[in-house]
């Protein structure tokens, strides 16, 4: 493995006690009481510690610290030191985030047993000489972010540390040299961490004795160099992570143990083995946001699951093919090449990638794409496509049988193979926005337009994106046979959704996106989509509600950004039913045509996100007002008598006293009769 220029390299708190608790702080110790004293004064007292603690103390008290079995938690308490009283045999003690400066026998409170010591941020500059050697059974310490710089030009060694399995020194401004005094005599240290210093060259003495190291994190350094063999002796190494540096160039990569190698975030513009013949354990390899300008050049026996190239400036794998003739990448899963400049891929190129999954060539430059032999990318599970210059897209019929997920979204498609995706078994999400496709109807008596493409009858699709596209119309029968979960036409204006559009997903649609299309009227039912559950009409031109009944299972509808005036009662009652929330903002309501609306804002378990968006406009008012502000009264004009109803009521009260005055008439002329008679 080479570097530059190329060259080669392989505080306070409760702790329990018998039952009972002891009070400890750093500057005093109480005597213990007695168990069942203290439980008697807990029991009566307990609403007045917090009272007394806070007059019997100066405010600046520090909390407790936790203490879980033999392990004491005291992180970012103020602490200088060790709290005063810990329980022996103490294994794992966290004093991060404090305010430690000096690391000494005194500083730990004299204890010897620690399993783990976590001082990570705290001020440390010194450390006692020797310190360490006492502690026969420590295996994991962090010295991460402290100031240890100032103590490492001392060069006096902070060892032994002969059970140490992990060391973090990350963090603590560290040149190059100044991390040996801390890795001399760890014969058994596993995993090191120099990460986020200013280290500028890796020697073969940084490492030196360390027989036993697995892993090593250099990320965030401001490595120029790493000397002939600095890691050859390294024989358990596994993991190496060399990102974020300065390194240009490796040649003659030979570390055959290593599992993992992260170089990206680099200056690299070149990466080669140092023979292709060898036996490689390499699984994962990152190269990406570097300035490689070829596909790298890889042992030809190699077992690598993972390859990241991505963001550098490589414009063709053609060169690559004629060097690597008999390579294989029999192991690969996932490639990512994105964000290069590649202008083509041939498919070739994926013959010797049996295994890949996950293949990753969005944001380049490719402008054709093309499987039409069986055995490529016959794994293949995920394709990305995007934001290419993709113009021709050929998948023939009984390739691509594993096929789940394929990304095409901000090309310049404009015709495909009409059955296409019909010819993907297993296809299940496409994304297809910022293209110009068009769209073919199932429906034999309709005449489609040029160079549509077929959506019926994939029977494995569930989610389909083909928003900007500059769709027009939508016909009958789209997506028959396609039990589609997810659909999005947004973004396409003038958009004419015909009668029976979304056709043959009663059943299966959930999602239904239809934003920003310039929508004045839905032409098809939302009703007969029993499983709908979440609807965006929203930006478009719409004045009434689409129509729905008792059987509406929306949960979600947004109407934001439309022309509605007036809700339909009806509508509003039979959303209420299984509506949770509602966006409604920026719409020319009225204030005293919406009591549906009204009701659903001050009495409904519906949600209103955007209340405060809502306005309407009332006549007593120049302004819009907020929905929330409206009033009964404000919607009860002033009383204006109603002159037709008097009429009719005088009408109907002169026919009453006409009548009793005929009867009264009768009678005396009766009574009168009679008399005369007599």
């Amino acid at each position: 493995m080479k570097g530059r220029q190329c060259h080669a390299v392989g505080s306070t708190g409760f702790l329990p006690f018998s039952g009972c608790f002891l009070h400890f702080s750093e500057s005093d110790s109480c005597g213990s009481l007695c168990c069942s004293t203290m439980a008697a004064l807990q029991l009566l007292f307990l609403p007045l510690v917090g009272c007394m603690a806070a007059s019997a103390h100066p405010p600046g008290r520090l909390p407790p610290c936790q203490v879980v079995q033999m392990d004491v938690f005291c992180s970012n308490l103020r602490l200088r030191g060790v709290p005063v009283n810990l329980p022996h045999g103490v294994q794992t003690l966290d004093l991060s985030r404090n305010q430690v400066q000096n690391l000494s026998r005194e500083t730990l409170g004299f204890h010897t047993g620690f399993h783990r010591l976590n001082l990570h941020a705290n001020k440390i500059h010194f450390i006692q000489p020797g310190l360490f050697k006492d502690m026969p059974d420590l295996r994991v310490l962090d010295l991460s972010r402290n100031h240890l710089s100032v103590f490492a030009v001392s060069k006096v060694n902070v060892g032994p540390l002969y059970a140490l399995k992990s060391l973090d020194l990350s963090g603590n401004g560290f040149y190059t040299g100044m991390s040996d005094s801390f890795l001399a005599y760890s014969p058994s240290l596993e995993s090191v961490s120099l990460s986020d210093n200013s280290i500028t060259k890796v020697t073969q003495d940084t490492f030196r004795g360390l027989l036993s190291l697995k892993k090593i994190n250099l990320h965030n350094n401001v490595i120029l160099e790493i000397e002939d063999g600095a890691f050859d002796f390294l024989q358990n190494l596994t993991e190496l992570d060399l990102s974020k540096n300065s390194i240009t160039c490796i040649k003659d990569f030979n570390l055959n143990t290593l599992k993992v190698l992260n170089l990206s975030k680099n200056s690299l513009e070149d990466f080669q083995s140092a023979s292709p013949d060898i036996d490689f354990e390499l699984v994962s390899l990152d190269l990406s946001e570097n300035k490689i300008l070829y596909f790298p050049l890889l042992p030809k026996k190699n077992v690598l699951e993972h390859l990241d190239i991505s963001r550098n400036h490589i414009q063709t794998v053609t060169e690559s093919l004629k060097k690597q003739t008999h390579l294989s990448f029999e192991k690969l899963r996932y490639l990512d090449m994105s964000y290069n400049n590649l202008k083509d891929i041939p498919e070739r190129f994926f013959r010797c990638m049996t295994s890949l999954e996950i293949l990753n060539m969005s944001h380049n430059c490719i402008s054709s794409f093309s499987i039409t032999n069986e055995s490529v990318l016959q794994k293949a599970k995920v394709i990305n496509l995007s934001y290419n210059s993709l113009q021709s897209l050929h998948l023939k019929k009984n390739t691509l049988h594993y096929l789940r997920k394929l990304y095409l979204q901000g090309n310049d498609l404009k015709m495909l193979d009409q059955q296409i995706f019909q010819s993907l078994p297993n296809i299940r999400h496409l994304q297809l926005q910022e293209n110009n496709l068009r769209i073919c109807s199932s429906d034999e008596d309709q005449q489609d337009p040029p160079g549509c493409v077929f959506f019926h009858s994939v029977h494995s699709l569930r989610f389909l994106n083909i928003s900007e596209n500059n769709l027009r119309t939508l016909p009958s029968k789209a997506f028959e046979n396609t039990p589609l979960r997810f659909l999005d036409l947004s973004l396409n204006p003038g958009l004419d959704m015909q009668k029976g559009s979304l056709y043959g997903l009663e059943d299966s649609l959930a999602y239904l996106l239809l934003k920003e299309s310039n929508l004045s009227s839905l032409n098809t039912e939302l009703s007969s989509l029993r499983s709908l559950r979440h609807v965006d009409l929203s930006t478009n031109q719409l004045d009434s509600l689409p129509l729905l009944n008792k059987e509406s299972s929306i949960e979600s509808l947004n109407l934001q950004n439309n022309n509605l005036v007036t809700l339909d009662q009806n509508t509003i009652v039979d959303l209420e039913r299984s509506l949770k929330t509602l966006y409604m903002g920026s719409n020319p309501l009225s204030c005293c045509e919406n009591l549906g609306f009204l009701h659903i804002v001050r009495h409904s378990t519906v949600t209103v996100p955007d209340l405060e968006m809502v306005t309407c406009s009332h006549q007593d008012h120049s302004e819009p007002v907020n929905i929330g502000k409206v009033t009964q009264e404000m919607c009860r004009g002033p009383y204006v008598p109603n002159y037709t109803t008097v009429i009719v009521v005088m009408a109907v009260i002169l026919m009453l006293l006409l009548g009793l005055l005929v009867k009264c008439c009768h009678l005396r002329r009766q009574k009168h009769s009679r008399s005369f008679s007599a």
